[in-house]
């Protein structure tokens, strides 16, 4: 029996879900450190994204702290903030991986507010609408289907690294893993080790397709249709 087979042997175990410790506890552990770890980094990319986006400033900033950040291994700060007051557990696993969710929430915010059509803006302004009341009631509606798409990228990204939480005992269905790993690869854990991970992509792809679901909810509909227009191929001329 490889490694697979036991790890499909493992997940059909029900007290490996159910045992204190077991998958269903991880998993919300998991689901706990990747939902704060998305809503800080939510607090902090999204207005300033979206202050910047409106002024019309700051745009080379927005890419260059983006890249910067996704510059900066997850793995090293996990390391790194346990020593600081956080100490270790959940709190420097939520810093981590907010840092690591900040970029595409920043850059997608910034990019919504400028791709709208200036004239929209000039129409508004036009209509006595001053500049909160243009972000309320303009940009902000417009730019949704953008937050949303940020929103989903950042998402998928801090759910499948949060696994990463095991190593600075920050729970985590990467528990499961490095359990599995303690084990030993001979004595059953490459089963385990493999059913963790089968469980962190399911739910990675769990979630890109919710989110998926939300973010054409939020698109409005001649907003598709454009995109659809812009992504479909270039009829080629009858020559």
């Amino acid at each position: 029996m490889n490694y697979f087979q036991q790890g499909f042997v493992w997940l059909n175990d029900p007290l490996n879900w159910t045992n204190p410790g077991g998958l269903l506890d991880r998993l919300v552990e998991h689901l706990t450190i990747s939902g704060l770890a998305v809503l800080l980094g939510c607090v902090i990319g999204w207005p300033i994204g979206i202050w910047l986006g409106h002024r019309g400033r700051g745009g080379g900033a927005v890419i260059t702290v983006a890249n910067l950040t996704l510059a900066i291994p997850t793995l090293a700060l996990l390391t790194i903030l346990p020593l600081t007051p956080l100490g270790f557990g959940q709190p420097p696993v939520v810093v981590a991986l907010a840092v690591f969710a900040v970029p595409p929430l920043l850059a997608n915010a910034y990019t919504g507010l400028r791709q709208i059509d200036p004239e929209t803006r000039d129409a508004a302004k036009g209509m006595g609408l001053s500049g909160g009341q243009l972000l309320r009631q303009v940009e902000l509606p417009l730019s949704v289907p953008y937050l949303a798409a940020g929103l989903r990228t950042a998402a998928v990204q801090v759910v499948a690294t949060a696994a990463l939480a095991a190593f600075v005992n920050g729970g985590g269905l990467g528990e499961i893993i490095s359990a599995g790993f303690g084990i030993g690869m001979s004595q059953g854990g490459g089963g385990q080790i493999v059913a963790g991970g089968i469980v962190v992509a399911l739910l990675a792809l769990v979630v890109e397709g919710l989110l998926a679901i939300l973010q054409r909810a939020v698109t409005p509909r001649p907003l598709r249709v454009r995109r659809r227009r812009r992504s479909s191929p270039a009829a080629v001329p009858a020559g």
